[in-house]
């Protein structure tokens, strides 16, 4: 509850907490961890194809192995978090996805490659089931706890944390790899998904009902679309299920033209974001004859690029709808302008030097951060009475890009004597999807109303 000798004083002269500040922190620090882990087998691959025999086909395939079971637990994920909030199953995620991350340094036990295989390709599908909920619940904290006029930059900032997860991890599983060995790289992410379960369920409550949040800011987030998290008491929980029809709100979604040009533009978004967390270290030691030190630190390079680029989109975004633009220009001017700029990826393909690569695949993600909008947008447009639904299904769409895209590459490299030139031409190429998405399928951007059974 809120300290008695604030609730006294007049709203218009209390100074306002900022604790809203320190859920977003936590949801970037989570996050940063989630994308790391997915990212802890490029990183890793090297020494363990050496180790075990993995070829190309293989590696695409356990690249792939986590996405299918990401994709498959999207909408029981959505369900979940309508039904019991972010607080308890953010929680749960986070603690059995750090599990099945460091089981992954023990598949050397089996003792063939046959086995290493099977056991990697089901620990990492088993961590993708536990990470489904991640980035909708992401949404639906930044929805209750953000204004509109903030949410642009709230969702920009947590998912910027895929690219520092990039700066701050990759180097460091690249310096674990080469001076302790691969299996530790998995026991240090694990360890450190646990302490992260605990400070997150010692830090996230809803607005109302948290201890830090005095009146001011309260009124500040006023307006928001969601009032309150279903965790938040028992007793809203069974009505909030009530109303929740899932198979018929589904449907009402995915028939929606403008939630499908969203859904299908982060497709082509997470196509360039699938390269860069699981074939670009390859590329990089492969084609570009680097080592795996070596690799781990130029890979941050165009991370640090990403990062930038996600935070000043979302940045941009917002400070369009406050200089009184509308919701749709303000959304889709950096999605487009910066989906146009990762295409140059295909450039990649007519350079040699290092550093011009260095260079073009920087400029690529950074265009990515820019055009990294997309949970911007489903904080705009998710029906209030879905909004886990909703933020699920549209991380479906996305994540099927991380059974294709690896899965696709590793056939390609293997089928041109280990060239990534076909690879690049392929990312490029669904860059320039979302932008058709947007300019084409995608009209006004606004608030989804669903019907209801009679």
């Amino acid at each position: 509850m809120m300290d008695a000798s604030l609730a006294a004083k007049p709203a218009g002269v209390l100074k306002s907490t900022r604790v809203r500040y320190l859920i977003l922190a936590m949801l970037f620090v989570i996050t940063m961890l989630n994308c790391a882990d997915r990212a802890t087998l490029s990183l890793t691959g090297t020494a363990m194809r050496k180790e075990f025999g993995f070829s190309a086909v293989h590696m695409g395939y356990l690249f792939s192995a986590f996405s299918w079971a990401y994709v498959l637990a999207q909408v029981p994920a959505g369900w979940l978090l309508d039904r019991f909030g972010a607080r308890r199953i953010y929680a749960s995620s986070l603690f059995f996805w750090s599990l099945f991350t460091l089981l992954q340094s023990t598949i050397g036990i089996v003792g063939s490659m046959a086995g290493a295989v099977t056991m990697l390709f089901a620990l990492r599908f088993l961590m993708g089931a536990a990470e489904a909920p991640a980035f909708p619940a992401n949404a639906k904290v930044v929805m209750m706890w953000f204004p509109s006029s903030e949410r642009g930059t709230a969702a920009a900032i947590f998912n910027s944390a895929q690219y520092f997860a990039a700066v701050v991890f990759t180097p460091l599983m690249g310096w674990i790899t080469h001076s302790i060995g691969w299996h530790a790289v998995y026991l240090v992410m694990g360890v450190a998904g646990f302490l992260l379960t605990f400070a997150w369920l010692r830090v996230m409550r809803q607005p109302g009902g948290h201890p830090w949040v005095n009146q001011a800011e309260l009124d500040h987030i006023a307006g928001r679309d969601v009032s309150a998290d279903a965790s938040a008491g028992a007793a809203a929980a069974p009505a909030e299920s009530a109303r929740l029809d899932t198979w018929f709100y589904v449907r009402q979604l995915l028939c929606n033209r403008m939630l499908l040009g969203v859904y299908l533009g982060q497709y082509g978004v997470n196509v360039v974001t699938y390269f860069f967390l699981t074939w670009f270290p390859v590329y990089l030691v492969q084609t570009r004859g680097m080592t795996i030190l070596k690799a781990g630190l130029v890979a941050s390079l165009p991370a640090i690029c990403g990062f930038t680029g996600g935070v000043l989109g979302g940045m941009l975004s917002d400070a369009l709808i406050k200089r009184g633009y509308t919701l749709t220009f303000a959304r889709k001017v950096p999605i487009v302008g910066g989906m146009l700029l990762s295409g140059v990826i295909i450039g990649c393909n007519y350079v040699s030097s290092d550093w011009l690569i260095v260079l073009l695949m920087s400029l690529a993600f950074f265009g990515k951060g820019v055009g990294a909008l997309g949970w911007a947008v489903i904080s705009d447009t998710a029906p209030n009475q879905a909004v886990g639904l909703s933020g699920s299904i549209f991380n479906t769409f996305g994540n099927i890009a991380g059974i294709v895209t690896p899965i696709v590459i590793g056939y390609l490299v293997a089928g041109s004597s280990g060239s990534f030139n076909g690879a690049l031409v392929f990312v490029g190429a669904n860059a320039l999807l979302t932008v058709f998405c947007y300019l084409v399928i995608v009209k006004d951007i606004h608030r989804v109303e669903l019907r209801t059974r009679a």
